[in-house]
């Protein structure tokens, strides 16, 4: 029996970690199988992070929006001239504010970048037509409800774009 508690210390684990940032790596084994892996450490970590890098989850794209603070008092004449002074798309006669609101943000105008409720407004009155605030702003609370527009929170208020149609699955009714 002594024998065997000889080789049993001998056969001991010896362990051995270490961590790198967000990784951590530990090897175990027997002395000499522990030394002879740390000698191969750079060559092992680099096989490592390229394992690893392969399972992190892909970055998440983000959009920024930049747009104009809004005109202070001594600032509405110069913005006013310069509101007259911008082109405005010119659209067939809607039925609704529902539909002048598509119809605008389908022009390059519109898709060019998110437009503000005042832009659509003033984009609006361009063309002669005249929705009270309150409507124009329930419109896009319902558009953006429906799924038809986006809108996201900027430093200077609500931005709306026009939704991305998604997809249709194949299995699924149209509606």
């Amino acid at each position: 029996m002594p024998v065997k508690k000889a080789e049993n210390k001998q056969e001991a684990g010896f362990t051995f970690r270490v961590k790198l940032g967000e990784y951590e790596v530990e090897i175990t084994g027997t002395h000499e199988q522990v030394t002879k892996t740390i000698e191969n450490l750079p060559s092992l970590f680099t096989n490592i992070h390229k394992a690893l890098e392969i399972a992190k989850p892909k970055t998440v794209a983000t959009i920024t929006v930049k747009t104009e603070p809004p005109a202070k008092e001594a600032d509405k004449i110069t913005s006013a001239a310069e509101a007259a002074a911008q082109k405005y798309p010119k659209i067939a006669a809607p039925a609704n504010c529902d539909e002048a609101v598509l119809k605008f943000l389908e022009t390059d105008w519109g898709k060019w970048r998110p437009r503000t409720m005042e832009e659509l407004k003033e984009a609006m009155e361009s063309n002669g037509l005249k929705y009270p605030g309150r409507m124009l702003s329930a419109t896009l609370d319902a558009l953006a409800e429906k799924g038809k527009v986006q809108r996201w929170n900027t430093n200077t208020g609500f931005v709306y774009i026009l939704a991305e149609e998604k997809a249709s699955s194949g299995g699924g009714k149209a509606k």
